[in-house]
């Protein structure tokens, strides 16, 4: 399944208006248009699917919206080692898809959101930079977020599986990296309902408390940490991470993903072109 997008205000045409609903949305739609034309340098992808998706998880707030644009673009322009040359078949991008650092699970979980596991101890930190592992995270989150917008409209629950976790993991997480790390979480539209930390070592405190200062009080209330299993009701779980769990395996999930990157390799250079302006 590949992904086509391009930036354009032309909303006229091919969209069925069923209710006063649907014409409102297309109007607010209209109006972001308009908004984001006056604003040029925060440099959005102002196709109607993409700005609906802002508005939906902005809960159809419309300066709730224009901020959320605002933040998401700029990031997107300041990171550049996480959002430039996004391209799946570059060495380091594969290897990280081959062990597979972040996984949306299939389906929902019982509240209709979306689940990512995030193996958080997967990589090797004497091979792989703690940047290149969320640059990957974010090109899987970017594509899902395309594929299953309804899904991700919903929230995102995050469980991040530490097995196997190491001294040398943690020392890869500065604090600076923590903070930005943090700050990325709020900027993309789509909204952590859970951060749930499994398979935790007993010291996992010291360094979730640093994440934790950069949290804000919301967020910080959805973290929840387990020595082992998940609380997450999905069927799909993988039984890597739950015995209850009837979803591919972290491997089948690996390989679908890393297939579902290289089929869109079009939809990441489209993807690029959308940042602010700095300068």
């Amino acid at each position: 399944m590949s992904i086509h997008n391009n930036n354009t205000c032309n909303i006229k045409g091919g969209l069925e208006l069923e209710s006063n609903t649907d014409r409102e949305e297309l109007q607010q739609v209209r109006e972001l248009c308009v908004w984001l034309n006056e604003n040029p340098k925060i440099n959005a992808c102002q196709t109607y699917e993409n700005l609906h998706f802002f508005l939906h998880t902005c809960k159809f707030d419309i300066e709730r919206t224009k901020k959320k644009l605002k933040v998401f673009y700029q990031m997107r322009a300041e990171r550049t080692e996480w959002f430039d040359n996004c391209d799946p078949m570059l060495p380091e991008i594969q290897e990280l898809l081959k062990l597979g650092v972040f996984l949306p699970v299939d389906g929902v979980d019982e509240h209709q959101r979306k689940v990512v596991i995030i193996r958080t101890a997967v990589h090797d930190p004497k091979k792989h930079t703690q940047n290149n592992v969320f640059k990957t995270s974010k090109m899987i989150l970017d594509l899902l977020l395309k594929l299953e917008p309804e899904n991700c409209a919903r929230g995102i629950v995050a469980i991040m599986d530490m097995q196997g976790v190491q001294l040398g993991h943690a020392l890869q997480l500065t604090p600076k990296l923590i903070k930005r790390s943090v700050e990325s979480w709020t900027a993309y539209p789509c909204q952590p309902k859970l951060l749930e930390f499994t398979n935790a070592p007993r010291h996992v405190n010291i360094l979730l408390n640093t994440f934790r200062v950069f949290m804000t009080p919301k967020i910080r209330s959805r973290v929840i940490v387990r020595r082992g299993g998940s609380m997450v009701t999905c069927k799909q779980l993988p039984r890597d991470l739950s015995k209850d769990g009837q979803g591919p395996s972290y491997n089948e999930l690996a390989i679908k993903w890393k297939s579902l990157l290289e089929q869109n390799v079009d939809f990441y250079v489209e993807q690029g072109k959308y940042k602010s302006i700095l300068k």
